[in-house]
C-alpha cells in the first residue's frame, strides 16, 4: 500500500482493518464515500452564535474518538475549529449507534445533526442525532502511528500537516488574508491587477539565472520568467498608469530558507512616481496589512525577537550605512585593501568580482541581516541596478531603495529609467555586449514615451516570514520544491 519514506515503517498492517470497514458499509449497502451534505454553518460560528438546544447541522474530520461503552465522545474538526460530540445510544437507534462505534474511525470525515448543549465541565458540545459517513479514511492518521514531527516529512505530506497542526493551518489561513488585503488597500487607491507573460522570449527584468524550456508549435526557446517588470513597464507606455501583479516569479538558483525557486512577487507601478513615492506606498501598505491582519504594529519572531513596524520607518544611504558598519574609511582605501578586509569578514566573491560587488557582498552578509526593524536603504551604485534612473546630484548611484524587514530584503523600488538611449546602454553592457539578448520590443516600447514612474516588488513569502515569524520560506509556502525522496 505504499509508505510516507524509506526510514519508516509501512502502515499497511493499521489500513487492514479500515479496508475491511469499508468493505463492510459497502455491503450493508452504505457509500463509504458519501456525497453532498448541507451544513448550517461552520464549526467556529456554532461555537460563537449557537446556544443550548439549537439545531445545527456540520461535517468534518474525526480528529478523537473516546469509547464509554453506551456513548461516546469525539472531536470533529473542520478548516473553522473544532467541536465536540456526543454520540448516545439512547438518541440513536441501535442499528446507528452499533454503526458509528464500529464503523467511524479517527480520521474520516463525517456530517452531523444533532443539537448544541454544554457539559458539566463547561464544553460546548452536539448531541447527535443522525450521521452520515462522507468519506472513510483508509490511511490512519500519523499521530495514531508514528507521529509527524519531522519537518521534511511535515513538509512532504503538507496535506497531514494542515489536518494535525492548527498553528500551520493559521499561518496559510493569515497568507492568504494578508494578499487579500493587500489587493484591498491597491485597488482603493486606483491601481489596477494586471496578468502578464509566464513563459517569455527573453528572460528579463532581473539578473538572475531561467529555467528554460521549448514551445513545440513554435519550435522556440521560452523562458519561466525571472520578473514581471518589462512587461508591467510596456502597460505604462500603454496608458495604465496604476498597474500591479500578484503572481509567480522563477529563478533556477539556490534553495535556502529565504530561497524557493518559485516565489511569489507584488510588482506595482505608478506613473508620475517616483522611488519615494514607492517608500510611502510601502510603509502604508504593511502598517495597513499589519493593522488589519494582526491587529498589531508589533510582531515577534520564532526566537522572541520583536519587530517595530509603527512609522516612520528608518532612512539611510547605502554609503553611510557602510560606512557606519564597516568604518569611515571603507570607501577611501583601495580595490584590494576592500577584498582583503571582506575575506578577512568571511565574506565569498569570485576573484574577479568588479568592486561595487565586494561591497555589495559585505553588505549582504554583514550588514543586511542585522536590520530588524524596517530600513529603507536608499541610493545604491549604479551598476546594481540597471533599471532605475542616476541620481542627478550623485551619478554614481541610482534612485532606489532596498526595504529591508526582519534581516531580509522584502522589497526593491526605484525611480524607472524612461530614458531609452540610456536604457539600451545599461542593457547591452548588463549583457556583455550581445545585442541579441536584448529585448528590443520593451526598448521600441520605450522609445514610444514611458512616463516617469515609480515602481516596487515586494516578496510576498518573505513579508508574510515577518508577520507570522516563521524561520523558513518553506513554512510559508504550501508545497515548497524538495528534493525527491530516495
Amino acid at each position: 500500500m505504499g509508505v510516507f519514506s524509506a526510514d519508516m515503517e509501512p502502515i499497511h498492517e493499521l489500513m487492514k482493518p479500515r479496508l475491511e470497514k469499508r468493505l463492510k458499509l459497502m455491503e450493508q449497502g452504505i457509500d463509504p464515500y458519501g456525497g453532498r451534505f448541507e451544513t448550517s454553518e461552520s464549526v467556529a460560528d456554532a461555537r460563537a452564535n449557537r446556544k443550548a438546544e439549537d439545531d445545527v447541522r456540520l461535517a468534518g474530520r474525526v480528529t478523537s474518538h473516546r469509547d464509554m461503552g453506551k456513548s461516546m465522545f469525539c472531536d470533529l474538526k473542520d478548516s473553522s475549529g473544532r467541536i465536540q460530540l456526543y454520540v448516545q445510544k439512547k438518541v440513536l437507534n441501535d442499528e446507528q449507534f452499533d454503526l458509528f462505534k464500529h464503523s467511524v474511525d479517527i480520521g474520516d470525515i463525517i456530517g452531523v445533526t444533532g443539537k448544541m448543549f454544554t457539559t458539566h465541565a463547561g464544553e460546548l458540545t452536539v448531541r447527535v442525532e443522525s450521521f452520515v459517513i462522507l468519506c472513510k479514511a483508509i490511511r490512519p492518521l500519523p499521530k495514531e502511528w508514528y507521529g509527524l514531527k519531522d519537518t521534511e516529512t511535515r513538509i512532504r505530506h503538507r496535506y497531514l500537516d494542515l489536518i494535525l497542526n492548527d498553528n500551520v493551518r493559521q499561518t496559510f489561513l493569515l497568507r492568504s488574508r494578508v494578499i487579500g488585503q493587500i489587493r484591498r488597500y491597491l485597488d482603493e487607491r486606483g491601481f489596477v491587477e494586471v496578468e502578464t507573460p509566464m513563459m517569455q522570449p527573453i528572460a528579463g527584468g532581473a539578473a538572475a539565472k531561467p529555467f528554460v524550456t521549448h514551445h513545440d508549435a513554435l519550435d522556440m526557446e521560452l523562458y519561466l520568467r525571472v520578473a514581471p517588470e518589462l512587461y508591467l513597464k510596456r502597460l505604462l507606455v500603454g496608458g495604465f498608469e496604476r498597474v500591479y501583479e500578484i503572481n509567480r516569479n522563477f529563478r533556477n538558483e539556490g534553495i535556502s530558507r529565504r530561497h524557493n525557486p518559485e516565489f511569489t512577487m507584488l510588482e506595482v507601478y505608478q506613473a508620475y512616481g517616483d522611488y519615494e513615492t514607492m517608500m510611502d506606498l510601502l510603509q502604508g501598505l504593511v502598517v495597513t496589512v499589519a493593522e488589519h491582519v494582526l491587529d498589531t504594529l508589533v510582531v515577534r519572531r520564532y526566537d522572541g525577537v520583536e519587530i517595530d513596524l509603527r512609522p516612520p520607518w528608518k532612512r539611510v544611504t547605502y554609503r553611510d550605512l557602510v560606512e557606519e558598519r564597516l568604518g569611515k574609511d571603507w570607501f577611501a582605501i583601495s580595490p584590494e585593501e576592500r577584498k582583503a578586509r571582506a575575506a578577512q569578514m568571511g565574506v565569498e566573491f569570485p576573484p574577479n568580482s568588479p568592486d561595487y560587488e565586494v561591497t555589495n557582498a559585505v553588505y549582504e552578509k554583514t550588514i543586511e541581516p542585522t536590520l530588524l526593524n524596517p530600513t529603507f536603504v536608499t541610493h545604491l551604485p549604479t551598476e546594481i541596478v540597471v533599471l532605475a534612473k542616476q541620481n542627478k546630484q550623485d551619478p554614481s548611484v541610482v534612485d532606489v531603495f532596498e526595504c529591508v524587514i526582519n534581516g531580509q530584503e522584502i522589497a526593491p523600488a526605484y525611480s524607472e529609467l524612461n530614458d531609452p538611449v540610456v536604457q539600451r546602454d545599461r542593457l547591452l553592457h548588463q549583457a556583455a555586449g550581445h545585442a541579441e539578448k536584448l529585448d528590443e520590443d520593451f526598448l521600441t516600447a520605450l522609445e514610444q514615451g514611458m512616463p516617469p514612474s515609480g515602481g516596487m516588488g515586494v516578496g510576498i513569502d518573505r513579508l508574510v516570514m515577518m508577520l507570522t515569524g516563521v524561520e523558513s520560506i518553506r513554512d510559508v509556502i504550501l508545497f515548497p520544491l524538495l528534493r525527491p525522496q530516495a
